[in-house]
């Protein structure tokens, strides 16, 4: 069932957004060679946390972590650990804020330190991305208007898309109705009407857009080890057009 909101839930939804940018600010100054994943987790989660908002991530479906840390071939969903992030490295940051029982979803990616031309290449296109899915984000376009403005630039510049995790609605719960894939035909899926939240998060690879999952059930890697980058807004359909609620 999708959740239409009214304005003043977007308005709830946009304070989440606004704390949780917030906190992707700070993390953009703390993220240098030589700290770990789970210092920027616990970071975090305490500066959520100590201005009244909980990380919503933070046991779902036992998930144990209150961030996602995702480094290099990692796709998406990577726990935070010891590994000390290195001169080169890139790692993107998802979390989920609940303030006052709202949500807000947003994914950064990270370059660390002095990064190789590809790594760069790879960000900027896919950080691109995400923002012309999000000019698609319109009264009377379809799902699949976002979907193929991502594709068609990713593909154009030589990566692939992934296909097995997508973006999705969002409000009171985590995962809404509909999906959101970052891939596929225009003019299909469910029309955009004012008042869905949606996230748009692109997860763009260098190589197959195919994955494998790690032992630990969450971990999603690119199956031959290229690199993989992500960046995702939660978004408004609004009659004045899409409004980005995680706008840093």
């Amino acid at each position: 069932m999708i959740v239409i909101k009214t304005k003043e839930e977007i308005e709830h939804m946009q304070r989440a957004g606004e704390l949780l940018a917030s906190c992707h600010r700070e993390l953009a100054a703390l993220i240098r060679p030589g700290i770990t994943t789970r210092e920027i987790d616990q970071f975090a989660e305490s500066y959520i946390t100590s201005r009244g908002a909980a990380m919503e991530q933070k046991g779902y479906r036992g998930y144990p972590y209150a961030t996602c840390a995702s480094i290099n071939d990692v796709i998406c969903h990577g726990f935070p650990g010891e590994r000390k992030l290195e001169d080169g490295d890139i790692v993107a940051i998802d979390m989920v804020v609940n303030l006052n029982g709202w949500l807000a979803d947003s994914a950064w990616s990270y370059a660390v330190g002095n990064v190789s031309p590809e790594a760069q290449k790879l960000l900027d296109i896919t950080k691109e991305a995400l923002y012309l899915g999000i000019a698609q984000a319109v009264v009377g376009n379809r799902i699949g208007d976002i979907s193929h403005a991502i594709q068609t630039f990713a593909e154009t510049n030589g990566y692939s898309v992934v296909r097995d995790f997508v973006g999705h609605a969002i409000g009171q719960a985590m995962h809404e109705e509909p999906q959101v894939p970052h891939y596929g035909p225009p003019g299909r899926g469910t029309r955009l009407k004012e008042g869905m939240v949606i996230t748009i998060e692109p997860m763009i690879n260098i190589g197959s857009y195919k994955c494998k999952i790690d032992p630990d059930g969450w971990t999603a890697r690119t199956i031959d080890g290229s690199l993989s980058a992500q960046y995702e807004h939660t978004v408004a359909i609004t009659a004045d057009g899409p409004l980005i609620l995680t706008k840093q």
